[in-house]
């Protein structure tokens, strides 16, 4: 496969990231957490090749196989910040299924990010 047929190349995995819901890169972009200046500028990752972040996503259509380091998951983090931080990645994560499911109403990537970001980013 020529370079350019190929998706976006995973920096953990080195593998393709071939669907938006699998994205780390973009599921950070829809919560706030790339500006879209630098989107372009960003490397992908495969949610499940950061488990950090998966470890957030409480939706019955995702089930990460990755391991959390000692320290970084879940039951180590104060309860509080894992509410927080769970209620907005789910959201996130519930956002890139939503875009891939309907991509014509999602023409533009500015249109991706969560409501309160998108206002931010105007």
């Amino acid at each position: 496969m020529a370079k350019c047929d190929q998706g976006y190349l995973c920096r953990i995995c080195k593998q393709e990231v071939e669907k938006l819901s699998e994205s780390e890169l973009y599921l950070r972009f829809v919560i706030g957490e790339i500006d879209p200046e630098t989107l372009h500028l960003s490397s992908e990752c495969h949610l499940d090749c950061n488990p950090v972040l998966a470890q957030f996503i409480d939706d019955h259509r995702y089930a990460s196989q990755s391991q959390v380091p000692e320290g970084f998951r879940i039951e180590d983090l104060d309860p509080q910040y894992v509410t927080q931080r769970k209620q907005l990645v789910t959201r996130g994560f519930q956002r890139l299924l939503e875009i891939q499911a309907n991509r014509k109403a999602f023409s533009q990537v500015q249109d991706y990010p969560l409501e309160e970001f998108k206002r931010r980013w105007r």
